[in-house]
């Protein structure tokens, strides 16, 4: 009996695993089949069209335009998305190895679809749930996602874009050498920070080019692929520490590198030189900006006159400018250093006080003009209900001048404080060739949008040096004396120009004048000359902004963009004539076919006389060596060969300063979005205090670099005869008959005077000693004639 048990028991158990087997089979050529058929389905185009071979055979992805600098450096990109494209042998192998070793141990040996990693991956994964397993797509399934960004099938959508994926991947193995996969695919994939391909991860994480790359560097980059955010080495440096050292641990598992030498990596610090290549960061933000502008129309009319389509923000053209890296960071940083400081004290004359106060409009205005104000009122609120929104405090971001800063602030406040934030503006320009070298237009473009080289704003007494010129051309000479009296102007509604000192009385020489930027003189000479003659003088020079026809011209109250300005002051270094200025010397596109090519220097007619230039030249100097710009000299101890004008607007406004060195002209303004922004005294507010420090700033920085060091030296090479005809005193306190008979002081003393009334009396009585003898000498003295 247990016997026959046995049998039947083995009987059915043999049976039981027959119909097991068999189902199994059924179940398993069933999944066959109907995989094979998923796979045909899927290639067939059931779930949307595969890409051909002859559209991957063209594979074209938006890539940013470069914007360089003179010297080669990336200054910026124009793109829909922050990629640019690198060759292959620009990527270092130690970067190519990391990568291999860890996205794609076989990458060499298989067609697009690694078989064996793909098992491995579905049997640790799926059967015994180890997430640690890792993925099994291949560098080629990583590039066809990259290239063709996946779609949602619902429940089945991630079978769908696997087999998509695995299908594009062995067609691009087909077309393309494994060189060129890697090419590709370095110059697709996502590095986090809206930053894609090799290049351009490289610029932003470590200001380096791909070939610059250091070993661990390289690993960083690697390791991010894994996970953008998680491995960001700016936003979790330790979570990227350790990501980099694993992606090391499999370069040496792979034999790409010894124990020893990783070790020894492994032990570096992670060192960062971020810097965030978008629209609003970045240097020259404000000039880039400008040059978009530009060079959307320039490609417009190319496109036109080509029947061609190039793209600005998509086609990877290369935009080389004339800007110098190394000038626009001095620049910046003059800004920065100068303008915190600036900052400071302007707080502290407006403090417990509101700026708007006298005029409750320039509030409201700022309101309403604000992101936050035109949000709500597209909403529908009313005004009651906007302002009480604008009025709840919640954490945001600010501006200062030592970087942003994180509050907790009411938007209304917001506006309100960004409201107050004193403005800089910066050009500089080779005057020899128009080539722009620096050009700053804010303090921060994420911020503040309006360019104040382009912002047209009162100039001061920066205007004087050309209506000193124009009374040159008009036969004027340096040391013709101008009485300093306030003078009514009938004609013009009885206005009377009055002296920044408050001081009148005696006489100036022409020079003397505009050395201590003499209002009364200044008017004069305008006066004599012509208002019309010096406004053609001043448009010929390149000032295209309305002038106006009074008497206040000499004072600079006409609106004149910095831009202008700068141009207009090229003709004191070109011989009278002034040059366009210009910053786009070319556009190529990603074959090297050059769009555009800047034309030649243009210099316009002379505008004024060599002698005049040179005179003026000479008594720029005189305005640094011994007049407003003396601080140069003085407190910032700067002994180049310089010329210079401050300029201060009415109720300090606006503070100017344009320097002149042989072989550049440096344009600055300091002042508030709004004219209300300004300092409450004159000493705080004037322009060789607020603008001429910026100057004086970026020339330190300029010359203690070798490669800027000859843009603050050399010599103006001025003529001695023009020297010669400067040999007066800038300041006398009468116009007596016998001044004719006192000696010529020598140029080094032109800042001297005679002596003030304090004086006088002693003063008299040795011009009567002088003049007796002198009287005595020619006609022979009384007690001759006795005898």
């Amino acid at each position: 009996m247990p016997f026959l048990l046995v049998y039947f028991m083995k009987k059915k158990t043999k049976h039981i695993i027959r119909r097991t087997v068999l189902w199994l089979s059924i179940l398993m050529v069933t999944g066959i089949v109907l995989a094979i058929a998923f796979v045909f389905a899927v290639r067939e185009g059931f779930f949307g069209p595969l890409p051909t071979y002859g559209e991957l055979e063209k594979i074209k992805h938006n890539n940013a335009s470069k914007i360089l600098s003179v010297e080669g450096k990336l200054l910026g990109l124009y793109y829909y998305q922050n990629r640019t494209d690198t060759k292959i042998e620009n990527i270092p192998q130690t970067l190519i190895d990391g990568l291999i070793a860890t996205e794609d141990a076989r990458f060499y040996e298989h067609n697009g679809f690694d078989v064996r990693a793909f098992f491995r991956v579905m049997i640790k994964s799926i059967l015994l749930a180890d997430r640690s397993a890792g993925g099994g797509s291949t560098i080629s399934q990583q590039l066809a996602k990259n290239l063709f960004p996946r779609k949602d099938f619902g429940l089945i959508s991630m079978p769908v874009v696997k087999v998509k994926e695995i299908i594009t991947a062995i067609r691009l193995e087909k077309i393309y050498s494994k060189e060129e996969i890697l090419e590709l695919y370095l110059n697709t994939v996502s590095f986090g920070e809206n930053t894609y391909g090799i290049e351009t991860a490289a610029l932003t994480y470590f200001d380096k080019k791909p070939k610059e790359l250091t070993i661990p560097e390289s690993a960083i980059l690697v390791g991010l692929l894994k996970a953008n955010t998680g491995y960001n080495p700016r936003l979790n440096r330790e979570a990227a520490t350790e990501r980099r050292n694993t992606v090391i641990n499999q370069m040496v598992k792979y034999n790409y590198l010894s124990d020893s030498l990783a070790d020894s990596l492994k032990q570096l610090p992670v060192e960062l030189h971020y810097q965030k290549l978008d629209h609003v960061e970045g240097p020259a933000p404000y000039f880039r900006e400008h040059l978009r502008q530009q060079a959307d129309e320039i490609l417009k009319e190319y496109n036109e006159n080509n029947g061609t389509d190039y793209n600005l923000y998509a086609d990877g053209l290369t935009l080389k400018t004339t800007l110098r890296a190394d000038l626009q960071s001095f620049a910046e940083e003059a800004v920065a250093e100068q303008m915190a400081v600036l900052q400071k004290t302007f707080n502290s004359q407006w403090r417990n006080r509101e700026i708007w106060k006298k005029d409750p409009t320039l509030a409201k205005m700022q309101i309403k003009q604000s992101i936050p104000y035109k949000k709500l009122k597209r909403r529908g609120l009313s005004e009651e209900e906007i302002m009480d929104t604008l009025k709840i405090p919640h954490k945001t971001r600010i501006f200062t001048w030592q970087g942003e800063t994180d509050t907790t602030l009411s938007p209304l406040d917001s506006i309100l404080y960004h409201f107050s934030i004193l403005q800089c503006g910066v050009l500089a320009m080779d005057p020899q060739n128009g080539h722009i070298l620096a050009w700053v237009g804010g303090p921060n473009y994420k911020y503040f949008k309006y360019d104040h080289v382009l912002a047209a704003r009162q100039v001061g007494s920066t205007i004087k040096p050309f209506i000193y010129a124009s009374a040159l051309e008009n036969g004027v000479e340096p040391c013709d004396y101008y009485k300093n009296d306030s003078v009514v102007y009938a004609d013009y509604d009885n206005w009377m120009p009055k002296n920044a000192d408050q001081k009148y009385g005696g006489y100036y020489s022409v020079q003397g004048a505009l050395v201590n930027s003499v209002n009364t003189v200044s008017v004069q000479l305008l006066m004599e000359t012509g208002i019309s003659n010096t406004i053609l003088h001043l448009q010929n020079a390149g000032i295209e902004a309305d002038l106006p026809e009074v008497p206040s011209l000499a004072l600079g109250t006409a609106q004149i963009p910095l831009y202008q300005m700068v141009r207009a002051y090229s003709v004191f270094l070109n011989k009278g004539r002034n040059v366009s200025p210009f910053f786009l010397e070319s556009i190529t596109d990603a074959d090297g076919k050059v769009l555009y090519k800047a034309p030649a220097t243009e210099f316009s007619d002379p505008v004024f006389s060599e002698q005049t230039v040179q005179t003026m030249l000479a008594l720029l100097k005189g305005v640094v060596d011994r007049g407003t710009a003396s601080g140069l000299r003085q407190r910032f101890g700067l002994t180049n060969e310089l010329g210079g004008k401050t300029g201060t607007t009415q109720n300090q406004t606006d503070g100017w300063f344009m320097g002149l060195t042989p072989d550049m002209i440096v344009g600055v303004w300091v002042g508030g979005d709004n004219p209300q922004v300004r300092f409450r005294t004159l000493g705080a507010g004037q322009g060789a205090r607020t603008a001429m420090p910026v100057f004086a700033k970026i020339l330190q920085k300029v010359q203690s670099n070798n490669e800027t060091a000859r843009y603050a030296s050399g010599s103006f090479s001025i003529p001695s005869e023009i020297y010669d005809q400067l040999g007066c005193y800038d300041f006398k306190e009468s116009d007596s008959f016998f001044d004719f008979l006192k000696s010529k002081p020598e140029y080094k003393d032109l800042g001297k005077q005679e002596p003030r009334k304090e004086n006088k009396v002693k003063k008299e009585q040795e011009d009567q000693t002088k003049v007796g003898k002198f009287l005595r000498k020619i006609f022979g003295s009384g007690d001759k004639k006795k005898k």
